[in-house]
């Protein structure tokens, strides 16, 4: 069973959605530059969610929204062992895949798609543990 390990919400104002989410929750956030789109690191518990860890917390991130994107709306992102399997057996259960995996440097492989219900989602083939 592949599970959710990160969240991502969209936003037009990553000052602002960091300074609300910091101050109404307490969670932690990084703002990463220009190499890494301005994403926005986001830490909700001590504890990340990862395929080979502990389950039960998952942290996120924040996207500024872009006009060249597809559907930019808050989702999840899947950890798949094999992101080219897994982009196969979402178009054979229905869904899209959005795109060609982009390498997320120290992290894995990434890609969006929408599900039969066009909901966006992510999935991510993390690094190996040693490879991060």
């Amino acid at each position: 069973m592949d599970a959710v390990i990160h969240f991502e919400l969209p936003c037009d104002d990553r000052e602002r959605i960091s300074r609300f989410f910091r101050q109404a929750f307490g969670w932690n956030t990084q703002m990463l530059g220009p190499e890494m789109g301005h994403y926005v690191v986001v830490t909700t518990a001590e504890t990340d969610a990862r395929p080979d860890g502990p389950r039960g917390a998952i942290n996120g991130g924040f996207f500024t929204r872009t006009p060249s994107m597809p559907e930019q709306h808050p989702g999840i992102v899947i950890a798949v062992e094999d992101i080219r399997a897994a982009m196969q057996r979402v178009g054979a259960a229905g869904g899209q895949v959005l795109g060609e995996p982009m390498d997320i440097p120290g992290v894995g492989a990434y890609v969006a798609f929408l599900d039969t219900e066009g909901n966006r989602s992510s999935m991510l083939q993390p690094l190996p543990m040693g490879a991060r």
